[in-house]
């Protein structure tokens, strides 16, 4: 098994292949999976500067799609979290998710509590595609903003 997963790795991580190393970073990072995608993006910009806005593209993507997979696991996981609605902080933040809706999914860029927050938007059963169409402008702007300021820090 190890053997296999060193050759995919090392199949991924050929130049010809990072733009879709980045898209299964990107994905899996969006997962309640504690991974970090913007080393993979800074890596691949630092080897190929001009590929800026497709590998920001691919990243926010594969980001989107795994929020996308977050809000489902939250929609499906409606019974088990009932279990856990008695709580006087679970009704507030529950109370403040209905009332921003679709539009608390563009905090879904945050760090820790992104991730969840698109599960339980997922939960709440608030409306998909404004859910996705939100998740996807936070993340296209935090990779924008980290991508930029980490070229800033560290320039060739």
């Amino acid at each position: 098994m190890q053997a296999w997963l060193d050759s995919l790795m090392a199949l991924l991580a050929l130049p010809q292949y990072g733009l879709s190393t980045l898209f299964v970073a990107a994905f899996v990072s969006a997962t309640l999976l504690p991974v970090g995608s913007e080393p993979f993006l800074f890596g691949l910009l630092k080897l190929n500067p001009d590929m800026f806005w497709p590998a920001i593209a691919v990243a926010t993507i594969g980001n989107t799609l795994g929020g996308a997979v977050d809000w489902w696991m939250g929609y499906g996981a409606h019974k088990v979290a009932d279990k856990y609605s008695h709580s006087k902080h679970h009704v507030r933040v529950l109370g403040w998710l209905e009332k921003l809706g679709p539009k608390a999914c563009l905090l879904s860029w945050l760090p820790l509590v992104g991730d969840p927050l698109c599960a339980v938007a997922g939960w709440l059963k608030l409306p998909f595609w404004p859910c996705l169409g939100y998740m996807a402008i936070g993340k296209f702007l935090r990779y924008v903003t980290m991508t930029v300021a980490l070229l800033y820090v560290f320039p060739s």
